[in-house]
């Protein structure tokens, strides 16, 4: 009952919307499916929504682009995430295609096995699996889930003998 008393108080004017998705936007780059989904729970009509967009692109607020390479390079850099994991989080934010690809070709390949091979590195430190094929297995599965590539994990492990 309280969630319904809280979403009836959030119905914003047209530009108290815009006011609050500039704002929003200003903050940290946001993709176009993030203020969507924050001006419908605004309580905003799909047509305003589709208008305060349009006019967030053309003040500069809100750039496709500008937030797919900000997500890619912070999530590779800071998160250490790999790219099948950072595509796949970019396709849930809905960006075309195009952009993920061009986004993913930023990362620097040497900077990308380097990173990978940390984390397996790092890893295997800590993994206790004394026996040489699960210990394999493990390190792989990890960096899997990392969003790392299956070729590449087993070329680093292979070549590094963890």
């Amino acid at each position: 009952m309280f969630d319904q008393e809280k979403q009836k108080e959030i119905r914003l004017t047209k530009l108290q919307a815009k006011k609050r998705a500039e704002n929003f936007c200003a903050y940290q780059e946001r993709s176009q499916q993030e203020i969507r989904d924050k001006l419908y729970k605004w309580g905003q009509y799909p047509a305003d929504v589709e208008n305060i967009i349009v006019d967030l692109i053309a003040d500069n607020f809100l750039n496709e682009e500008r937030f797919t390479h900000a997500y890619t390079s912070g999530k590779f850099k800071i998160k250490h995430w790999g790219k099948i994991k950072i595509a796949n989080g970019l396709k849930f934010k809905r960006i075309p295609p195009r952009l993920v690809n061009e986004a993913l070709n930023t990362i620097d390949p040497d900077e990308y096995i380097h990173t990978l091979t940390q984390i397996i590195e790092k890893k295997a430190r800590v993994l206790r699996e004394k026996e040489p094929y699960k210990r394999k297995i493990k390190l792989a599965q990890y960096a899997i889930s990392r969003g790392f590539e299956k070729d590449l994990i087993f070329d680093i492990l292979n070549s590094n003998d963890l």
